[in-house]
């Protein structure tokens, strides 16, 4: 039971450790170099998934399924709300009854959704697959941490979340690119069927090299407040992504935000009474949890943001090609490939506190960096700016990580890390939100391929980024202040520095 799980210890100065003994009692099987690239790999691609079919909207819209504006965003979103509304749900559920079982059945919804998105002839059939994908999702990105939580030696631990860290990072660009590749050379059909044979190798390739990790039949599931906080979740989630294209005080967005705001209160009262709840509240209590938590979901904030112009901007303004567009984002690849290992050392040697801050300014100045750009800026500046983003990124991405799944004790490892997924896409969805109401409200209706003067385009991108920098140098020094040692422990360890 989550209340009564005691504190993960510290492992260096100001660094918590998920250092708990593998579930179940025994020694666990360690993990293959094949094992943990197969894992790396799943989670790739469920988060290439998000961000693919965003470089397809321009073909969707022309295709034989003649979608509306609704059913567009629709397929669109669909993805991004119910693997967001899953997550903790889907953690816990491979907690109570495996990990690996949790990622096959994942990779089968996946490639199963897919399927049904590939032969779509009517938006519905589309919009339901892509569905279908996003519960796959929520299974796959919770299992894939908890194997490596519980399988990893601690000293080893830092290092792995920070190579999952930079998977989740660079599925984005992978959908990117892929996106951008679909989109110029074949058809966004061609997209999802290729997801299908990929998923059934991933699953083959699960099944043979990623050892079974012991099932807790003690783990909660808690099937009524699993569907109140996936309930609540899903409300706050539509309301974030819908509120710019219907507006903020729109009948459909605010009821959505009261039904989540509702739902959220009633979780929270069901949780404290409950004997054996999903997600017990009081963990919240913890200033470093809640830290860990805004602290990723400002730095998905940032870096969504970034993404949702990326696109319009390389080519309204710039005219590159939709394959050009998927490539020229990669290199926000080489922070994050490079950084993540040493934020993680980083993190061990002094706490998450300076590689949390530091980074997360970084992306900040990297948005107000790109808000400068116009149609004649060359590419290779506006690539040294993504390179400033890259580097934040990978700086403050595992130690946010870490903080977050270590708050929890391994054998809940998966809730944990659905905990931590949740709080990526929140932050990611609220960016979104957020750039393209300001960008909507400057271009007096949102742009339209073809519609937008490059100069109005970028003028309205600067103010939407310099916006987006602004919230997030504020949530920055909420992060930073919640990482502070409380006056009472460094009194302590300044009295035991004296004594000795």
């Amino acid at each position: 039971m989550l209340r009564h799980a005691r504190p993960p210890a510290r492992t260096g100065p100001g660094g918590p450790s998920a250092a708990a003994p593998a579930a179940g009692g025994g020694s666990a099987p360690g993990l293959s170099a094949a094992a943990r690239l197969v894992l790396y790999t799943c989670v790739l691609i469920a988060q290439g998934m998000v961000a693919a079919v965003n470089l397809l909207i321009p073909q969707l819209a022309a295709s034989a399924l003649h979608p509306s504006p609704g059913e567009l965003l629709w397929a669109v979103d669909a993805y991004v709300i119910v693997f967001a509304a899953l997550l903790i749900p889907a953690g816990a559920l491979g907690d109570r009854y495996g990990r690996k079982g949790a990622l096959l059945s994942g990779l089968a919804l996946f490639a199963a959704g897919a399927a049904l998105s590939a032969p779509a002839r009517d938006p519905a059939v589309l919009i339901a697959g892509r569905g279908l994908c996003g519960a796959g999702a929520a299974l796959i990105m919770p299992a894939t941490m908890s194997v490596l939580v519980h399988l990893t030696p601690p000293a080893r631990r830092p290092q792995a979340l920070a190579t999952w860290t930079l998977s989740a990072g660079l599925g984005g660009l992978a959908g990117n690119v892929g996106g951008g590749l679909a989109g110029e050379f074949l058809t966004w059909r061609a997209l999802f069927w290729a997801v299908v044979p990929l998923a059934a190798l991933l699953a083959l390739a699960v099944a043979r090299a990623v050892p079974r990790t012991a099932p807790r039949p003690d783990a909660a599931v808690d099937p009524l407040g699993a569907l109140i906080l996936a309930g609540a979740l899903f409300s706050v989630v539509y309301g974030i992504i819908e509120g710019p294209a219907y507006g903020w005080s729109s009948a459909q967005v605010l009821i959505a935000f009261g039904a989540g705001a509702a739902l959220l209160a009633a979780f929270a009262g069901y949780a404290l009474r409950a004997a054996r709840p999903l997600l017990d509240p009081r963990i919240f209590a913890s200033r470093r949890l809640r830290a860990g938590a805004l602290g990723i979901g400002a730095a998905f904030f940032g870096l969504f943001s970034l993404f949702f112009v990326n696109a319009q901007y390389l080519q309204y303004a710039k005219g590159f090609s939709p394959a050009q567009t998927g490539f020229a984002i990669v290199p926000l690849t080489v922070g994050m490939a490079l950084v993540p290992r040493f934020g993680a050392r980083l993190q061990q040697r002094t706490g998450p506190r300076l590689p949390v801050g530091l980074g997360l300014v970084l992306i900040a100045c990297g948005l107000l960096l790109v808000s400068t750009v116009g149609a004649r800026t060359p590419y290779p500046v506006y690539a040294c700016y993504l390179l400033v983003m890259s580097v934040g990124t990978g700086l403050c991405a595992p130690s946010l990580t870490m903080t977050v799944v270590s708050a929890l004790p391994a054998h809940q490892a998966g809730l944990g890390s659905g905990l931590n997924t949740a709080a990526r896409e929140i932050g990611a969805a609220l960016g979104v939100a957020v750039v393209g109401t300001v960008l909507a409200s400057r271009l007096h209706g949102g742009p339209a391929a073809g519609a937008v003067h490059a100069a109005g385009f970028t003028d309205a991108m600067g103010v939407a980024l310099r916006t987006v920098a602004a919230v997030l140098l504020v949530a920055s020094a909420a992060v930073v202040s919640g990482f502070r040692e409380p006056r009472e422990r460094r009194s302590a360890a300044a009295g035991g520095q004296g004594a000795s």
